[in-house]
């Protein structure tokens, strides 16, 4: 575009190094996005982890598939029965 080589070469790298930028961080956008959808489940109802069901007073933790007929304490915090359950499938 200039007369001078010099100008010519000054132009061409900041033009290099715009879309090299450019490159690096639509590469980094993509990682970002790809690791917070992997992290981010889709909502379906098959990962849930526990189903509260109040008619018929039930709490089912679909990961070890423990179910119990105590809804209310579980609300109240008396989880102690998922916790060891979960940690024997853990160690198993």
């Amino acid at each position: 575009d200039e007369r001078s080589q010099l100008q010519n070469k000054d132009r061409a790298l900041r033009i290099l190094r715009a879309r090299l930028y450019a490159l690096y961080q639509r590469q980094q956008q993509e990682e970002i996005t790809s690791a917070r959808r992997s992290q981010v489940g889709t909502g379906a109802r098959s990962e849930k982890l526990r189903t509260y069901n109040f008619p018929q007073d039930r709490v089912t933790d679909h990961r070890v598939g423990l179910t119990l007929h105590k809804l209310d304490s579980v609300l109240e915090g008396e989880i102690d029965e998922f916790v060891t359950n979960l940690a024997a499938a853990e160690q198993t």
